[in-house]
């Protein structure tokens, strides 16, 4: 007879995921993960296979959340600069409860040289929410005649590559002033 799990596949998940972004794919153990999770390492194998498949799950964890933080943060009755700011707010602002930066970010410098399989799912990520800042900008362009003079699809993607540049220099200043500056800059241009 099958034993039942005593423990919350999510709950742990998030714990591997936090593992993972804080100390990255190489230096996190097998037996970093068993202390971290607070589940034997059998049942880390039995339930999300080896250290490579956990961290691709921990992926779409981290994906899913900050998903669902930005649809909870981002109003349809903000403005595109407002939500586009809030978007920003979101990678910038310290949380004790979370390292520092981003997990897709930090996984695309250690690991998308050297895996396939990490570097197909960064890229799925960088699309996915390049795609929805463009979202942003089309939705905008109806109402704001700033934009209707720009190409949408260079301005996501300049936009983007500012999203995921200061989610680089968030991990490396405690310096909020010097980021929201950087924000407000970014975003002159609508």
């Amino acid at each position: 007879m099958a034993r039942t799990k005593e423990f919350n596949e999510s709950v742990v998940l998030d714990k591997a995921m936090l593992t993972f972004w804080e100390q990255g794919y190489e230096k996190t153990s097998m037996q970093d993960l068993v202390d971290n999770m607070g589940i034997h390492r059998r049942s880390i194998y039995d339930t999300f296979g080896d250290k490579h498949a956990l961290f691709m799950k921990a992926l779409d964890q981290y994906e899913t959340e900050l998903e669902q933080e930005i649809s909870q943060r981002l109003k349809p009755t903000m403005s595109t600069k407002e939500k586009l700011e809030e978007l920003f707010s979101i990678v910038i602002q310290e949380n004790s409860d979370h390292p520092k930066g981003c997990l897709i970010v930090n996984t695309a410098t250690e690991l998308a040289l050297l895996d396939s399989e990490v570097t197909e799912k960064v890229q799925g990520a960088f699309s996915k929410s390049e795609n929805y800042i463009f979202q942003l900008l089309s939705e905008a362009e109806k109402n704001d005649i700033a934009l209707k003079e720009q190409n949408l699809h260079e301005l996501a993607s300049y936009l983007h590559n500012a999203w995921v540049g200061i989610r680089v220099l968030a991990k490396t200043t405690n310096d909020q002033k010097k980021l929201r500056s950087i924000v407000k800059v970014t975003l002159s241009i609508l």
